[in-house]
């Protein structure tokens, strides 16, 4: 669904909806149940009340709600986007509904608001290609979903779709992640936690690489400051066996002194090193 699609569904929903109080009709109790849905709409065929409409809307609204909570599980899209293409399903339940062909409307519009928003999560552009027999099965696990929904009045879980299609449910659940990968996640989606509290997709994304890499460069940074505090002797033989990667033999000839001195000097440095940067540890960044 583009832009435009959706400041149409936005309006249609808002137009649709909204319904203040004095929109209610008069003489008419408001609904606590199926049945008192049924009745209006009966008056509502008869009569094409625009009020009386809304405010069939509106009693009906929780069950676009469920539906869209029950689906966004298995897709990244915001629930509120599905409540608004799933509400454009309820619109259509209402206008074509007739109460005198048998069926229950709440099974009739459950079919027609599970269709909307798997067609609308269906028509996403896919982010990323899965092979075709998955993309094949994802197509018949929705339509299997949609005749389960009208007929079971609820959507079918996991287990019965395997069932019905004979597969494992693994194979569902492969499926269903064909889905979820249609559609695009903003990293400033914000995030709800159990404390109630929000924060945005990026703020929850740690690079384990950067930080090891920030650490590392911490390191060599500390680790060459502390050798520019060595004496002359100890800090030439560090540089020249642990920078320019010499034996301790070349590192004798170069300096014109026994191998012996050379390992001396390096152990000497080693323990010089670990006292400087124990002690710049424990004292901290200096103030600026």
């Amino acid at each position: 669904m583009d832009t435009s699609s959706n400041i149409t569904v936005s309006t249609m929903v808002e137009t649709s909806i909204v319904v203040s109080n004095d929109l209610e009709p008069k003489n008419v109790s408001a609904p606590k149940g199926p049945d008192q849905i049924h009745n209006w709409l009966a008056l509502y065929a008869e009569a094409r009340d625009p009020a009386l409409r809304d405010s069939i809307i509106q009693a009906a609204l929780p069950l676009v709600k469920r539906i869209a909570y029950g689906l966004a599980r298995r897709s990244t899209d915001p629930v509120e986007d599905l409540i608004q293409v799933g509400s454009i399903g309820l619109i259509k339940a209402v206008d074509q509904f007739k109460p005198d062909a048998g069926a229950k409307f709440q099974t009739y519009a459950t079919h027609l608001i599970t269709g909307e928003i798997r067609h609308y999560l269906r028509d996403k552009t896919a982010m990323i290609r899965a092979p075709r027999e998955l993309q094949e099965l994802s197509f018949r696990i929705n339509r299997l979903v949609q005749g389960l929904t009208a007929k079971l009045g609820r959507e079918p879980s996991d287990v019965e779709i395997a069932n019905d299609l004979q597969i494992p449910v693994s194979r569902v659940n492969e499926a269903y992640e064909v889905d979820r990968r249609r559609t695009l996640i903003s990293l400033d989606q914000a995030l709800s936690n159990d404390a109630g509290s929000e924060q945005s997709l990026i703020d929850t994304l740690v690079d384990a690489k950067y930080q090891s890499n920030q650490l590392a460069k911490e390191d060599r940074f500390m680790l060459a400051e502390a050798i520019k505090q060595l004496r002359d002797g100890l800090r030439e033989v560090v540089q020249l066996t642990f920078y320019e990667d010499l034996s301790q033999t070349e590192v004798a000839r170069r300096l014109g002194i026994s191998q012996m001195q050379v390992s001396r000097r390096l152990r000497a440095a080693t323990t010089e090193l670990n006292k400087i940067i124990t002690l710049s540890k424990k004292a901290g960044p200096k103030g600026g």
